[in-house]
């Protein structure tokens, strides 16, 4: 592995902002005297957002709705799609996506407002769509748990996507929800090689943490499930038989995966990422990867961008239906209740 190799986070550089015209870049640096390094160290950045909750127009990625309390993601993940939203706010999708975290102080009074609009028709809403919802920030300052204590009160479906074990502080609030059928969690397991995972997600929980989330939540009734995303050939795919099993014994019912693709700049961090850590195996991996999407490593058709084609792609999907099907995932539906919803009502102060 490259001796400069940063521990501790996935990225290792911060790539250039194509909405930025004018930026200082590293790109021969022998010929730079003055040159500050970005800085590693989390810094988490308050905001005051105007909205929160998003319209899901793809139609491949199972959500009508969905809010982020945090942008930025702590957890590292190497490669995480939603790095290249980042740039929006004018950071790098390398680095700072990792470092720089920002804060919607504001997203529970914004979600208060949202499901108190008479023009709201009760879909579930999926929390996170784009970065993990209980990544570290949240132990600090909770706003994952203050919205909801807000979906709560209005008997509002969500579902939750992570990959962190704080999601059991709130098992309370969860085991309430999940007694009228109004939320479900699917936890992201990519690879039971504890190596691999602090190399790919640096600062995310072991596969065992997160195979005990599925067993709490599913102890006290909470619909359960894995997402096994990306699925990386030549990487973490001999994982998927493994990974599906302990699921199942932990008490998940459903299930899903994703293929691996690059999308944006993602695939320049990926690809330093990849033969800096592997260098001996990283051209058969990014040849598999391109095998999976015609020659390229990303693909933007619908219904294919995640799943990937030709014959790897095809095996990979061939052994999830195999096993999904031995081990009884996704045999019942997991419609969440929408007829529960209400607004709360609202308390007046007489003087």
């Amino acid at each position: 592995m490259n001796t400069e190799y940063l521990k501790g986070r996935g990225a290792q550089f911060n790539t250039k902002n194509k909405f930025i015209k004018n930026e200082m870049t590293k790109e021969h640096p022998e010929c730079i005297d003055d040159w500050v390094e970005p800085s590693v160290k989390t810094r988490y950045i308050m905001t005051e957002a105007k909205s929160i909750v998003n319209k899901v127009t793809s139609p491949d990625v199972g959500m009508w709705y969905s809010m982020n309390p945090y942008m930025g993601c702590e957890h590292g993940c190497i490669y995480c799609f939603a790095r290249n939203s980042f740039e929006y706010w004018g950071y790098s999708a390398g680095i700072d996506f990792e470092s720089k975290i920002m804060v919607k102080k504001n997203a529970p009074q914004l979600l208060t407002k949202f499901l108190s609009d008479s023009k709201w028709e009760c879909k579930p809403i999926s929390i996170s769509g784009n970065t993990d919802c209980y990544q570290p920030a949240e132990k600090k300052f909770r706003i994952t748990r203050a919205l909801l204590e807000v979906c709560n009160r209005f008997n509002q479906p969500v579902g939750i996507i992570t990959k962190n074990a704080g999601i059991l502080r709130d098992k309370d609030i969860l085991e309430e929800m999940a007694e009228k059928n109004l939320v479900s969690v699917i936890v992201s397991i990519t690879s039971l090689d504890e190596d691999l995972r602090q190399l790919m997600e640096p600062r995310t929980t072991t596969a065992s943490q997160r195979f005990r989330i599925i067993s709490e939540l599913s102890k006290v009734k909470v619909k359960a499930g894995v997402m096994l995303g990306p699925m990386i050939p030549g990487l973490n795919d001999h994982d998927m038989h493994n990974i599906l099993k302990t699921a199942s014994e932990s008490g998940a019912t459903f299930s899903a995966y994703t293929f691996i693709r690059l999308n944006g700049v993602i695939k320049d961090l990926f690809h330093d990422w990849l033969f800096k850590c592997f260098p001996h195996r990283a051209n058969k991996v990014w040849n598999q990867i391109q095998q999976g999407h015609d020659g390229k490593v990303n693909d933007s058709r619908w219904g294919t961008r995640m799943r990937g084609e030709g014959p790897i792609a095809d095996i990979i999907n061939q052994q999830y239906k195999k096993y999904i099907e031995r081990y009884g995932l996704n045999h019942e539906r997991m419609d969440l209740a929408t007829n529960l919803f209400k607004k709360p009502a609202v308390q007046c102060t007489l003087f």
